[in-house]
Parts: structure tokens; C-alpha cells; sequence
């Protein structure tokens, strides 16, 4: 990661039909880095990656995106962009090798078509028909398509839909191999776990303005929140309480029971509890 920006957002605004999708946005991401775009449906999060992506016209305000303005971008500047869109396509009657020849083939400096297939996990389907692939395998075919053009940029609109939990952790060893040889990804996922397992940063949109960014484990607060302690007693009741020195209390407790403490556990919020309590009063 650098601080040189690979987006740059000021003063964003998309309404429809009179009513504001996005309102003032303000965003930076640095090259290099994986950003995670959060919000909830309506939030304007799809409207604000559309417009990154050059798909959609904004109505007002400055975007640079790999210093290129989406709005005027030429294929040059789409050639250096990687999209996994939430469906790409339908190839029922080609093969899986077959579909990422064919759009390696858009690229100056197309990654080896093999090799790509290989990443995503797809090599024992290469020869396979497209509409043979589960649900998943259909995924990974998706991302496959959107790395093919080796992009100094990636946008990966919820990936891992579909993905098995095995499936879905193959997965984010891809994308960290992408991020450590430099490629910026920006993520947008509803799986929280997702994104603080891949992000450098995450953004919560909500009511469409940027509430906060923040490493994942400083959003909200979280590193100050109080943790929450609980044990059972000797009578089989569940304790609990609230402190901002856990390893004092555990330690009292320790002592109380003369030893190991039954069934203590010490938690903070989540990023989820964090997330939602964000979305929540937004």
C-alpha cells in the first residue's frame, strides 16, 4: 500500500427521479490497498461502485479513478480495470477454457488464460461446458473473467455469493495474492467476517454519505468499547458484566474460584454489532 490514491471522490451526488441515491459523497482509497464498501440495500453503495466503474453518470461532484475521470475513460483506462460484476454472463455452449480465451483475448497484456483458471480453482472444469458448473464454480469463472487483464484495479461485487465456507476461504487467499502484488481491490460483500478477514479499510455508506472509514477493528470505537465477561456460578447461573479492564475482572475471578473460572468467556462487539448499530441510527 502507497499514498497515492487510486480513487478519488469529492462532493459526489445521483439522485432519481428528484429522489438522492447518493448525497455528498466523499471517498479516497490508496493504490494498493483493499478497501470494503458496507451498507444496506438502498444505501447507495451500488450507485457509488457503478459510477467508479464508469457505468453510471453522476450528477455532480469530482471523481479520479487510476487519475482518469470514469466519465471520459477510453478502453486504455478500462483495460487497466478488473470488474466482477454479481453475473457476468451466460456461455452455456462454450467451456470454461473456451470463455476466458475468448475475453483474454480484450487485453493487450492478458494474463495466461491456463494460469487464471488455475487460481480460481477451476482447473479439473477447464474442458467442462459452463452450464455444467454449480452455482459456485460459476463464481469463480466470474472472478476468473475479471483478472484475466492482469487490472491495476479490481472491484469484486459480493464474490463469494454462493461460495461454500471452504470454498469462500480458498477464495480470500486469492484476493490476498492479488492485493500482495499490488493490485487495489475494492470489495463490496454482506459477509462481515469477509470483509475484516481481507480489508485494509472498510467504508459504512448509509443514506447515501460515507458514515465512517475505519480499519476494520477501529470502526465504531470498537478497540474502546467495554468488553463483556461471563461464568457460571457454582449454582449453574449464567453471569455477566461489563468492564474496560476484563483482565483485572478475570483475574478477580480467578482468584474467587481459586482457579479456572467455569465457563468464562470475554467478548467485544463484532464488526457486525458495530456495523449494525452504525446502519441503525443512520
Amino acid at each position: 500500500m502507497t499514498d497515492q490514491l487510486a480513487i478519488s471522490v469529492r462532493g459526489l451526488r445521483k439522485s432519481y427521479a428528484g429522489s438522492p441515491a447518493v448525497a455528498g459523497l466523499d471517498l479516497a482509497v490508496r493504490a494498493g490497498e483493499v478497501f470494503a464498501l458496507l451498507g444496506p440495500n438502498g444505501a447507495g453503495k451500488t450507485t457509488t461502485v457503478e459510477i467508479l466503474e464508469g457505468y453510471r453518470q453522476r450528477d455532480a461532484g469530482e471523481v479520479s479513478v487510476l487519475g482518469v475521470d470514469p466519465a471520459r475513460a477510453d478502453q486504455g483506462w478500462r483495460s487497466r480495470v478488473g470488474i466482477v460484476l454479481q453475473g457476468t454472463g451466460e456461455f452455456d455452449e462454450l467451456t470454461v477454457g473456451e470463455v476466458v480465451h475468448h475475453f483474454a483475448a480484450f487485453y493487450p497484456t492478458a494474463d495466461d488464460p491456463a494460469l487464471v483458471i488455475d487460481r480460481v480453482g477451476l482447473a479439473a472444469k477447464a474442458n467442462a461446458r459452463t452450464h455444467t458448473l454449480s452455482g459456485g464454480q460459476k463464481r469463480r469463472l466470474d472472478v476468473a473473467l475479471g483478472i484475466i487483464g492482469r487490472p491495476e484495479l479490481l472491484f469484486l461485487d459480493e464474490p463469494t455469493t454462493g461460495f461454500d465456507p471452504e470454498a469462500r476461504r480458498e477464495f480470500w487467499e486469492l484476493i490476498r495474492d492479488l492485493a500482495a502484488a499490488g493490485t487495489t481491490i475494492v470489495l463490496t460483500t454482506h459477509y462481515l467476517e469477509e470483509a475484516e478477514a481481507l480489508a485494509d479499510r472498510v467504508g459504512v455508506i448509509a443514506g447515501g454519505r460515507l458514515v465512517e472509514v475505519a480499519t476494520p477493528d477501529r470502526l465504531g470505537n470498537r478497540q474502546e468499547a467495554l468488553a463483556t465477561v461471563s461464568w457460571r456460578t457454582p449454582g449453574g447461573v449464567v453471569e455477566r458484566a461489563e468492564s474496560a479492564t476484563p483482565t483485572a475482572l478475570v483475574a478477580e475471578l480467578a482468584a474467587r474460584f481459586g482457579g479456572e473460572v467455569p465457563g468464562l468467556t470475554v467478548t467485544r462487539p463484532t464488526l457486525e454489532d458495530v456495523y449494525l448499530r452504525m446502519i441503525g441510527h443512520a
